[in-house]
């Protein structure tokens, strides 16, 4: 009985390709960068399943090349905007991800970005790399306090309430904003309120956002929005580049209508607006998230996991649909 066939889009920590290889028909060992377009198209010609990165568009034409043998879509990734999962599922595609095994690294590095752009950390660093400090100024680089103010959470979700329990330590009010109110044990748990955005956001004197990426969230944060919040205030975006409107951020930064801006993802990855990379007091981040060892290796396993899952007749760990 022939073998069926599966594609790994690229090398990834916790993958176990040569274990894959010895059961499936792979074909040529998955690049170590993201796999081109068209050679995505041709190999997944008849595959069974995909294993796939944010990288990777899973639309029509690409669940066309594979024909009706595709079974499964494991993502490596939380988010699944990268994937047509409604016309996945129209086809009988199972589409999985890998949610938990990074809600802390991802919560570190928001908290992380938080800190690092109320004390201008960045600015900082390529101030003195330059050589210009020339001893200690009294007026030098001046940020804001982090204790005891309020952070607003746009979108309680895990790595929501993972941010929200980092900030105890800093004796921050925490208030949220969710599509749903989260139930009253886990508001009281966390001590945080909740607020319609618009007030969040004038409220607020840091704003984390960690909401997924939808057709309700696209957009979310428009220049109308920004120009909502304080100018002592902070952003931070964990979420995706495309739920806040980058060139509005780049302008209240130059304008002094934002403080600072701490941005782990972009509209256009890899593609950074000029705007934003000359913008002051801006923290910018190549999407690192969940970049711990051990969190890209669990995500290896688990997407794995999801992928081999379907293929035995399984019911998978971390389905989408």
């Amino acid at each position: 009985m022939e073998r069926r066939s599966i594609v790994v889009t690229r090398r990834l920590p916790g993958v176990p390709w040569e274990e894959l290889a010895k059961r499936f028909r792979t074909g040529a060992a998955p690049p170590g960068g993201t796999m081109p377009r068209g050679e995505l198209l041709d190999r997944v010609a008849g595959a069974s399943g995909i294993l796939c990165t944010l990288a990777d568009r899973v639309d029509d034409e690409l669940m066309d090349a594979a024909g009706p043998s595709l079974a499964v879509v494991s993502n490596y990734a939380v988010g699944v905007n990268n994937v047509d999962v409604a016309g996945a599922t129209r086809r009988g595609i199972r589409v999985c991800n890998t949610p938990d095994v990074l809600t802390d690294a991802t919560a570190d590095l928001g908290f992380a970005l938080l800190l690092a752009a109320a004390r201008k950390v960045s600015d900082a660093d390529r101030f003195l790399r330059a050589g210009r400090w020339t001893g200690w100024d009294p007026w030098g680089f001046l940020g804001v306090p982090v204790a005891g103010k309020t952070l607003g959470i746009v979108g309680m979700g895990k790595i929501g309430a993972a941010v929200a329990r980092r900030s105890r330590g800093f004796s921050m009010r925490i208030l949220y904003h969710n599509r749903h109110r989260v139930p009253d044990a886990v508001e009281a748990e966390l001590g945080a309120a909740y607020r319609d955005l618009d007030t969040l956001l004038s409220e607020s004197d840091f704003v984390v956002l960690c909401v997924p990426l939808t057709g309700e969230t696209r957009g979310l944060l428009s220049r109308e929005r920004i120009g909502r919040m304080k100018r002592t205030a902070v952003l931070v975006n964990i979420a995706r580049g495309e739920v806040a409107d980058e060139a509005a951020v780049a302008a209240a930064l130059a304008e002094g209508r934002l403080f600072a801006a701490g941005l782990d993802v972009f509209e256009k990855e890899p593609l950074v607006p000029r705007a934003l990379l000359s913008a002051p007091s801006a923290v910018l981040l190549p999407h690192l998230g969940s970049a711990t060892g051990e969190a890209r290796e669990a995500m290896g396993r688990l997407a794995t996991e999801n992928l081999l899952a379907v293929l035995d007749g399984r019911e998978p760990p971390c389905a989408v649909n």
